[in-house]
């Protein structure tokens, strides 16, 4: 029988002890480098967009302007149409003043001169000129989390990617277009979204619109397929494969996710509803999808994954876009 000396018997519990943090340590290491891995192949992305942030023409628009004489502008040596100086200064000297049926027409003519002035220069409903050289401009953001079962939506934003023409404005509303038509066939896989806009002026929407736009691209590893102002890259094709090989065991998986994002900078007006709801997604697809080519400045659509086959965890989903909401 081997004698165990008093000195090696009280070293025991230490490496014991010693033995086990290391295992604890050694398989924390393995599953967070595993994990990883696996958020590193998933997690590439799709882009779509273009626009540019110019203020739009001064010149009056066709509606407001008549014949020669008439409507808005000075035609014919004097204000035209309705009541207006040329009209009000002959009674003025005459009587000491305007009163009773004079003073009627004086304040009908002012308020004509105001109304045509106001029409004229274009003020819109929020109390500023479109035609002015720093007019409103909405910057808006929609985004939707959706179940990886919408394989769909990742084939028909990818066909969007590879055909859509991206360098006129008529190119951009189709693609907003589509891709909100392609958003509101899939409400079935609406699980998480969310929803913000905010009113500037010109000079500072490019800047608050690149801000969404990085913000978004930076959670990608990479954009493996860009079509952005008629530059089309794509990364070389791969598959990605479930854990026995096969896409369709990646396709069942549960708590995966797909994430497609919406950026909309338009002239005027554009104010999304808090999302809470599926009516709620419904109703800001909608007014994102009725922005007009006349409206429309910039857009740019991102999703990730782009790859088919691949998806996000949930706790990719929770870690990489904590503002959305279960709807």
């Amino acid at each position: 029988m081997v004698e165990i000396k008093p000195w090696a018997r009280a070293l025991q519990p230490r490496l014991k002890s010693l033995f086990k943090s290391c295992f604890v340590f050694g398989l924390v290491a393995l599953l967070v480098f595993s994990q990883a891995d696996g958020a590193l192949a998933a997690r590439g992305g799709g882009r779509i967009g273009g626009g540019s942030f110019r203020a739009p023409s001064r010149s009056m628009p066709r509606s407001t302007r008549g014949p020669s004489g008439y409507g808005g502008g000075y035609g014919g040596g004097g204000y035209g149409g309705g009541f207006g100086f040329p009209f009000l200064l002959p009674f003025f000297g005459f009587g000491g003043g305007a009163g009773g049926l004079f003073g009627i027409f004086i304040a009908i003519a002012v308020a004509n001169f105001l109304i045509r002035s106001f029409r004229n220069a274009g003020v819109g409903d929020d109390g500023t000129s479109p035609y002015s050289d720093n007019p409103a401009v909405s910057v808006a953001r929609l985004q939707v989390g959706l179940l990886a079962q919408a394989r769909g939506l990742q084939a028909d934003l990818n066909q969007i990617a590879e055909t859509a023409d991206t360098g006129s404005s008529a190119g951009l509303t189709k693609v907003l277009q589509e891709t909100t038509l392609s958003l509101l066939r899939h409400p079935e896989y609406w699980a998480y979204a969310d929803a913000e806009s905010d009113q500037t002026r010109l000079t500072g929407a490019e800047q608050a619109f690149n801000q969404l736009a990085i913000a978004e691209r930076s959670k990608f590893t990479g954009e493996t397929l860009s079509n952005v102002n008629a530059q089309i890259s794509q990364a070389p094709d791969k598959k990605a494969l479930g854990g026995d090989g096969s896409e369709s065991a990646l396709a069942e998986a549960p708590g995966e996710y797909i994430v497609a994002t919406v950026l909309v900078a338009s002239q005027g007006k554009l104010k999304l509803p808090p999302i809470s709801s599926q009516a709620d997604v419904r109703q800001a697809l909608n007014q994102i999808g009725a922005v007009s080519s006349e409206q429309l400045m910039a857009v740019e659509v991102l999703w990730t994954p782009q790859v088919s086959g691949e998806t996000l965890s949930a706790d990719e989903l929770i870690a990489e876009y904590p503002n959305l909401t279960l709807i």
